[in-house]
């Protein structure tokens, strides 16, 4: 390698370290770049203005709507923009629960989660508790991190009234069998959440099939800029709105909208929905494996895959290495970016909560490291990345 030199780099982006952690956040494409430009100077009207200055940002905003309902199979106008994943998963928790404490006064509403739930559900679930009395159960997972859809059925009750699932967990990748949850939500009348920030744009989201009546997309994971997501809300979906106000995005999200954020989340959906049509998942799944295969022939006996072996996204690689810490390893190798597990905890010297949950003992949740492949990635960012990581890796144990 020349220092400096480019492999698999966006145009315009560093290309070293190597980075390997688009599962934490993604580069702005440049073509998402250029098409939210103009929102930010010729056309700053506000969309909500019945005057010529309005005509623009409204129509960028309409088809913004349009191209992310078409990622996930819902129409435009059941698309609600947001400023992040964080805040779609608190509207559709918190919103679903607030409303049915509003329409069934007297009445505790109870919701379904699972323990390896991104922490914005988490803490959207723990407040509903501690402010409200709400109810919850947090599922187990088993050893590869999946849910069992027949416990998600007989946790239900009367007085479930939502079950927030993501499609496929942030640290390891692993896709939840969101379909048969969905089947089995739609036959019992409860609400289907769904966290798709980062199953959106990698692998298919279709929300007819997966039975789903609320759905988060983010922005920042599908090469968009942060601060941008969007909700999916199914016709008839009774939600209260977390900011009150105005009546922008059906009156379920109050603020004049963000109309650059949201044209770039709209460009984003579109190239990532293209690509979904090609080979690109398979390139993606085959480069993932190319890693895992020199990282084991180079350490033999010392790394084993977190998460599960078929069911995972194309991109994302969760291992144990033995005989080291993930944060020790990567201090170690900083020509490679990428990180120990989620990057709500980055810093945290203490096991993963997501491979605890999942029973792994606390020696090989502290060696794992998430390695995650994204558009630019190419197969000789691969092969150094593993030469790199195996060499720090073997040293330790020297």
């Amino acid at each position: 390698m020349v220092q400096g030199e480019r492999i698999g780099c966006p145009p315009d982006l560093p290309c070293r370290p190597i980075y390997l952690d688009h599962n934490a956040t993604t580069p702005v494409d440049t073509r998402v770049l250029q098409a939210l430009l103009p929102s930010l100077g010729r056309d700053f009207g506000n969309p909500s203005s019945a005057h010529a200055f309005g005509a623009a940002p409204r129509a960028a905003l309409a088809r913004a709507r349009a191209q992310v309902a078409a990622l996930v199979g819902a129409g435009a106008d059941e698309i609600v923009f947001t400023a992040g994943g964080s805040e779609a998963d608190a509207l559709a928790i918190q919103g679903v629960v607030r409303a049915a404490l509003s329409q069934r006064p007297g009445r505790v509403p109870h919701v379904v989660t699972q323990t390896t739930e991104h922490p914005a559900v988490l803490a959207a679930c723990a407040s509903l508790e501690r402010d409200h009395g709400v109810a919850v159960t947090y599922l187990p997972v088993d050893r590869a991190g999946m849910v069992d859809p027949a416990a998600v059925e007989a946790s239900l009750r009367a007085e479930t009234v939502l079950v927030s699932l993501m499609a496929a967990n942030n640290e390891t990748g692993t896709l939840q069998p969101v379909g048969e949850v969905g089947a089995i939500t739609r036959a019992g009348g409860v609400l289907l959440h769904v966290d798709a920030a980062q199953a959106a744009g990698k692998v298919p989201v279709d929300v007819g099939s997966w039975g789903a009546d609320l759905v988060t997309v983010v922005g920042h994971k599908m090469y968009a800029p942060k601060g941008v997501g969007a909700l999916y809300v199914a016709p008839g979906t009774a939600l209260r709105p977390l900011v009150e106000g105005g009546g922008q995005e059906r009156g379920l999200r109050a603020g004049t909208e963000n109309v650059a954020l949201a044209v770039a989340l709209g460009v984003a959906a579109d190239l990532a929905r293209a690509e979904l049509a090609t080979a690109k998942p398979a390139v993606l799944a085959g480069l993932r494996d190319l890693l895992e295969h020199e990282l084991v022939a180079r350490l033999p006996g010392r790394v084993t895959l977190n998460g599960h072996r078929e069911r995972r996204l194309p991109q994302t690689l969760n291992v144990s290495i033995a005989g080291i810490r993930g944060h020790e390893l990567l201090d170690a190798v900083p020509e490679v970016a990428a990180s120990t597990g989620s990057a709500c905890h980055a810093g945290e010297d203490a096991p993963s909560p997501v491979l605890t949950a999942m029973g792994l003992d606390p020696a090989r949740a502290m060696g794992a490291v998430r390695l995650s492949l994204g558009r630019w990635t190419t197969a000789d960012d691969v092969l150094a990345a593993a030469e790199l990581l195996a060499a720090a890796a073997a040293r330790s144990a020297a």
